[in-house]
């Protein structure tokens, strides 16, 4: 079944792709056919998911798959969250965002650097389907006081993953799909296709 995903982010995109490999999904972004972002009004991951799957699904006519995720400070009472994408004021600059982030937490202690990602992830079978499918997935760690690895893609340079003493972006792609919030969130979703 083709589903279309709602968001133009390649890492996304990829990172998608890989981890629906083997379901009898094919996942297209929603560029493919024209459509752009949907505005992001919700005041949760799962409202903007929706929002973004409502509107991929009303443009193409296709089941849609949407996730909405973020990165969440302790130290800055949950921020970034919702605005991670855009918490520099640009959409998706990550360079701006990680300075701001790192600018922020100056002279914060190691151990009070506590964040994780968190995922929502939507599926509906059409613009208008009244149960919506939806998996939520999270991965904490701490953020670093300056970027390592060249891998992943936002805010993984800074993030570190505490089990495996690497950042997000250092991580294999395979290792970092079993443990991130989009990973775990997925394969939530992936069981309850299955069930389905």
């Amino acid at each position: 079944m083709d589903l279309v995903l709602a968001s133009g982010n390649p890492g996304k995109l990829a990172e998608l792709r890989q981890l629906l490999e083997g379901s009898g999904h094919v996942v297209r972004p929603q560029s493919e056919f024209g459509v752009g972002d949907a505005e992001e009004t919700g005041l949760t991951f799962v409202e903007n998911a929706l929002l973004k799957a409502r509107h991929a699904a009303r443009a193409t006519g296709l089941p849609a798959l949407a996730d909405d995720s973020g990165l969440c400070v302790d130290a800055l009472g949950g921020a970034p969250g919702l605005y991670s994408a855009r918490y520099a004021g640009g959409h998706g600059d990550a360079a701006r965002n990680i300075e701001r982030l790192l600018r922020e937490l100056e002279g914060v202690p190691d151990d009070a650097r506590g964040a994780r990602f968190h995922c929502a992830v939507v599926l509906l079978r059409h613009a208008t389907d009244p149960q919506p499918i939806i998996a939520e997935g999270s991965w904490s760690g701490r953020i670093l006081r300056a970027p390592r690895g060249s891998g992943g893609f936002g805010y993984d340079p800074v993030f570190l993953d505490p089990e495996n003493a690497l950042t997000a972006a250092e991580l294999e792609p395979a290792v970092k799909n079993t443990i991130s919030h989009r990973g775990r969130a997925l394969a939530s979703l992936r069981q309850r296709l299955d069930e389905i």
